[in-house]
């Protein structure tokens, strides 16, 4: 049986991609050897990694006021190297929280700046993206996460300002058009809309670094991995190489302009499909219903179970919402096929047709 995968994270990849880290695994670039195992300075490596930075600036227009970067701790390492980077301690930040990485990021940034929470939902429970708050004039960046995997919101726009932006886009990177340019630094793990885990991709304005009042230890510095070229230590080779591959199968694919006219499409036949359906609910505000993790309820909690079996048994994986909302999630990344949001349509249409 065929299987789809809706799992948040580490998410699913391109099958074309699968097959050819599979082959490198086993013989990279016609060497006899595996990505695995190859020095990060062969030129066959090096290869690997301009064909990643390439990459990345096609796909998001990136201007040459910013540099790519591959690093790695995962997106949490950049709740603290973002400030430790770009907030001096006598400068303001602002902050909006939405949700559990925004939350972790706000703890971290306290310890380099004033930082002001401009607006919160949690008061309920994260399920929509605020509105209508007020922006100082006088911030160094505003930090937001643009899609927020766990509770299923995401940022239909940037919020309104001509501050420059610090943005977390670990889950819906590469998944619509953004304009670089408004951005002091753009941060994402890898392992959700990108590659697997272990490879974080940074995009930061370099105008913007060495202008803090602190020592920053070199590990920690943005400038030394541009002057190094994401290689001043040893770089996670195969989570750079795969990201490579699902980046340059993107831009065969058209881009980001065609994976957001994909993403919309997949993600309106389940939402309508949530709506229609006697059975299931959406908790999340419709305007700020994400296009990447699709939350959603049954009514009645005490058939869950029952639905997550036969959701399992017609191949949809990874389904079951996060323990700290419940229900179900269905992760509908770039790699998500239409195919398999349909099969997870049918089956609560069946399941309805059963239970109602």
């Amino acid at each position: 049986m065929k299987k789809y995968n809706f799992f948040a994270g580490p998410a699913i990849l391109p099958q074309p991609v699968l097959m050819k880290a599979a082959e490198a695994v086993n013989d990279f670039a016609g060497m006899g050897l595996s990505i695995l195992e190859i020095s990060h300075r062969s030129a066959q490596f090096t290869d690997v990694m301009e064909r990643a930075f390439t990459a990345a600036k096609k796909l998001l227009n990136i201007p040459d006021t910013h540099e790519v970067l591959f690093l790695t701790g995962g997106a949490s390492s950049q709740f603290f190297m973002a400030p430790l980077n770009l907030l001096g301690s006598t400068q303001k930040a602002g902050y909006i929280n939405t949700g559990t990485w925004s939350t972790k990021a706000i703890k971290e940034a306290k310890h380099y700046g004033e930082l002001i929470e401009l607006a919160s939902s949690k008061d309920r429970n994260f399920n929509y993206i605020p509105k209508g708050y007020d922006i100082p004039s006088d911030l160094r960046y505003l930090h937001y996460t643009s899609n927020n995997t766990i509770f299923g919101t995401q940022f239909a726009e940037a919020p309104k300002t001509s501050i420059p932006y610090v943005c977390d886009m670990s889950s819906d990177i590469f998944s619509r058009p953004i304009n670089v340019s408004d951005y002091m630094m753009i941060y994402a793990g890898a392992q959700k809309n990108m590659g697997p885990a272990g490879t974080t991709l940074v995009i930061v304005n370099k105008d913007e670094l060495g202008k803090v009042d602190r020592h920053i230890p070199t590990m920690l510095d943005y400038k030394t991995h541009i002057t190094k070229q994401s290689s001043f230590n040893t770089p996670p080779a195969f989570p750079i190489f795969v990201s490579m591959l699902t980046m340059e199968w993107v831009l065969e694919q058209g881009g980001v302009e065609a994976m957001a006219s994909r993403n919309e499409e997949k993600a309106a036949l389940l939402y309508n499909e949530i709506d229609r359906n006697s059975l299931f609910t959406s908790p999340i505000a419709t305007e700020d219903r994400s296009l990447m993790n699709i939350c959603f309820l049954l009514k009645d909690s005490s058939l869950e179970d029952k639905f997550m079996a036969e959701a399992t048994e017609a191949g949809c994986m990874g389904i079951k919402g996060h323990r700290s909302v419940g229900g179900f999630r269905a992760s509908t990344y770039n790699a998500m096929s239409k195919e398999g949001v349909e099969v997870l349509v049918q089956v609560m249409k069946h399941f309805e047709e059963k239970n109602a």
